[in-house]
């Protein structure tokens, strides 16, 4: 989910446990389908009597999953392996790292802050070994390398950021069975989702549920339209110079991308309950369209995280499924996923930092966590057989069919605009500005925090 939903003052909650302790979730050697074989492999890494401490932001069922992964870690290695989560993790990192008391291991879940920390020279160098590696072994690999590659102290860009652990937000949710009783089929391309757009408009009937409520941060789901949309219309440099600023935000490029989600979100005769209600309906509310008899709407474009907010009792892959949010045909910029996810740091080397950072490239590492839940990965040698849900496999195939990844844009920038002026700029497009007038008032709060 995006930052919108850690607004207020977070309450500092640390807690420590050492994952060596941890039972093995799975025996090894006892499921085929894991890859035990990098497992034992790790085992020639010994580091008995040395410790490594590992920060993050997970707590409660997420900290216990992580933990389910660094166990192996530590009982095939020996190291003593301490991890510690925090609902407060980018202030506290800050904290520590000014302190000098910083953890081997730091977890980001916003890459512009791991950036920052970098230019201080906080964060240990990877090396274009691990670079390299992530290009050759992560699915739209060079994307990944992007995303991890920062400038230092000195100016040079270096690999700092190991990318483990990924959120999907390129989907369409949508009811199998509403779509099989009125004839309609997946469509493939942006161009066939537009025809679809219109089909179901013929026939009577609202193809979409938007809705951008979400209290002090109403408008955030817009963002995510719009930078859909700048993936799909634009390349990905281009939507790299976006989120830095290098290309302003009222270029035309990013203009024709905030029309082309007016296109969909801006038409009173796509959208259920007319434009109006667009704005006013609150994102955990606006999926439920889906689910009425008969349908309010047909399609619902929002990320992994949403079937959290479906009627109780929905089965995700039967009541109700998704399929990508589809690129264009003719533009030829194969299949970009937009997304988020964790970033690993070495913020104190060592050679058991330096070992870990091996082991995030064991299938295993990756393996463990997808046999549970809440666990997406790009690395293209694991066995998505492990999987428990079909559901999830789906997604991560989406992933691993990606050509081009990019992390939220909103969330790379400046808080000002990525969680300010770009969230009440996209409210305001809804109501009736232009896309140019809303455009230049979003790059005018960007000059204003320059």
């Amino acid at each position: 989910m995006k930052k919108a939903f850690t607004l207020g003052v977070a309450v500092l909650a640390l807690t420590a446990v050492s994952a060596g302790a941890a039972e093995l979730k799975f025996k090894p050697g006892e499921d085929s389908k894991f890859n035990w074989a990098s497992y034992e492999e790790l085992k020639k890494t010994q580091l008995k009597g040395e410790q490594i401490t590992i920060f993050g932001p997970w707590l409660g069922p997420d900290q216990q999953l992580v933990e389910s992964v660094l166990a192996y870690f530590a009982e095939a290695t020996g190291a003593d392996v301490r991890y510690t989560g925090s609902d407060s993790f980018e202030q506290q990192i800050v904290v520590d790292l000014e302190a000098g008391s910083a953890p081997n291991i730091a977890i980001f879940p916003q890459p512009g802050l791991a950036s920052d920390m970098a230019k201080r020279g906080f964060l240990t160098d990877l090396g274009a070994e691990n670079a390299s590696w992530l290009k050759d072994n992560y699915a739209a690999g060079q994307s990944w390398v992007d995303l991890g590659t920062y400038a230092g102290k000195d100016g040079n860009k270096a690999f700092y950021g190991f990318p483990f652990k990924t959120d999907l937000k390129s989907l369409v949710w949508y009811s199998p069975e509403n779509f099989e009783d009125a004839g309609y089929e997946v469509p493939k391309t942006m161009e066939e989702l537009k025809a679809l757009t219109e089909k179901i408009v013929a026939d009577g009937g609202k193809p979409w549920c938007i809705g951008l409520g979400s209290g002090a941060a109403t408008g955030w789901p817009a963002t995510d339209w719009v930078e859909d949309m700048m993936l799909r219309t634009a390349s990905p440099e281009d939507y790299d110079k976006w989120v830095s600023n290098e290309m302003k935000f009222d270029d035309p490029i990013v203009i024709n991308a905030i029309n082309e989600f007016g296109w969909f979100a801006k038409n009173d005769k796509f959208v259920a309950g007319g434009v109006g209600a667009v704005a006013s309906t609150d994102f955990r509310d606006s999926p439920k369209g889906l689910f009425a008899s008969p349908p309010q709407c047909y399609m619902h474009r929002q990320a992994s995280f949403i079937p959290s907010f479906f009627p109780e009792g929905t089965v995700v892959g039967q009541d109700v499924d998704f399929f990508y949010f589809p690129a264009y045909a003719d533009k030829n910029l194969g299949n970009p996923v937009l997304g988020a996810g964790t970033t690993f740091t070495i913020t104190k080397d060592s050679k058991a930092a330096r070992a870990f950072i091996e082991f995030l490239k064991s299938p295993i590492a990756h393996e463990i966590w997808m046999a549970q839940k809440g666990f997406l990965t790009p690395y293209k040698k694991v066995n998505t057989e492990v999987f428990t849900d079909p559901t999830v496999r789906k997604m991560n195939d989406i992933l691993l069919q990606a050509t081009t990844f990019r992390f939220d844009a909103s969330d790379l920038m400046p808080g000002a605009v990525g969680a300010g002026s770009f969230w009440t700029g996209m409210v305001d497009f809804v109501g009736g500005k232009s896309a140019e007038d809303v455009a230049a008032s979003i790059q005018k709060s960007w000059d204003a925090i320059k």
